[in-house]
């Protein structure tokens, strides 16, 4: 049987992709990975948890932005990914409106993953390290799999995981008055 090798595509390549449809894709060690569309519930907490971030981003009186899976993260020379939430300083807000390809070479703020069935590696561990590489100083991963939300900090390089379960405020270092409980995100 003859094996056909992928094609690996290089960043620049990457950011100038188009497959004439709506798939998004993520760059992972120089191969498209295609992103299916979102279930249900993970629509339904991304809506809320987009939601729970502006209104705090508005109260605080930040000129910061939170952006639903639409901004890319470049995480390695032939890597990028998609987090399900970004959240933008003003600095970034205005760049992306210049880029053709909104994938951004410096960390923003926040990140966010939502937890799908048959990804959860992708999360916990392979986001993970290329978050902590890039310098993402907060990233959370949400998974209603586990019932779980999981806060990293960012602390000389590595995560410093905080895990957080039922009617137990979530602790965010970003927004340090945010009063949120996983249950409330789980049941978006």
């Amino acid at each position: 049987m003859i094996q056909t090798q992928k094609k690996l595509y290089t960043f620049e390549e990457y950011l100038n992709y188009h497959d004439g449809t709506d798939l998004k894709y993520e760059l992972f060690n120089g191969e498209l990975i295609p992103m299916p569309p979102a279930s249900g519930l993970h629509t339904l907490i991304m809506v809320f948890l987009f939601k729970q971030f502006d209104a705090e981003i508005q109260r605080l009186g930040l000129n910061w932005i939170v952006i639903p899976s639409n901004v890319g993260v470049r995480t390695g020379e032939r890597k990028s990914r998609i987090p399900d939430l970004v959240i933008l300083s003003e600095i970034q807000r205005e760049a992306i409106r210049t880029m053709s390809s909104a994938v951004l070479e410096a960390p923003p703020i926040l990140a966010v993953e939502i937890v799908s069935p048959g990804n959860s590696q992708d999360d916990y561990r392979y986001k993970r390290s290329e978050y902590a590489v890039r310098e993402i100083p907060e990233y959370w991963i949400v998974d209603p799999i586990g019932s779980k939300v999981s806060v990293l900090l960012l602390v000389e390089g590595f995560y410093e995981v905080t895990e957080f379960t039922g009617n137990q405020a979530l602790v965010s270092q970003t927004f340090p008055e945010l009063t949120l409980t996983v249950e409330q995100v789980l049941a978006a």
